[in-house]
């Protein structure tokens, strides 16, 4: 059985960018993390222990996104692959991050990259 944990909608200031003032500045950002994994023991016994407990999704997230990179692919591939190494029950992944007003030369309200396991 494959089942599905959502963990949308992480808003967090980080200072992703190449640009040099991103760094001093940051900016705001929307992560979110689809996970595939079969949760029908823990939906049978109430266990946590038998799932995915969201909230260390969430501080995985937030430690790696907080870790300065030039480029927002590079955070998601930290994320990824943290979240692969401690979730071996995982059947499928997908990160998405989004870049709100990114600095451009145009108006742009978003920028978002995904990575996916499937």
């Amino acid at each position: 059985m494959t089942n599905t944990i959502n963990v949308e909608g992480i808003k967090l200031y980080a200072y992703h960018g190449c640009l040099e003032e991103e760094g001093k500045i940051g900016g705001n950002y929307i992560v979110d993390v689809y996970m595939q994994t079969d949760f029908s023991e823990a939906a049978l016994s109430d266990d946590l222990n038998k799932t995915i407990d969201y909230c260390e999704v969430y501080e995985i997230v937030k430690t790696e996104m907080a870790i300065r990179s030039k480029l927002i692919e590079h955070v998601g591939q930290r994320i990824y692959d943290k979240m692969i190494t401690r979730f071996s029950a995982l059947t499928g992944l997908r990160i998405k991050i989004t870049k709100l007003l990114p600095p451009m030369n145009g108006n742009v309200a978003q920028v978002s990259i995904e990575i996916t396991l499937s």
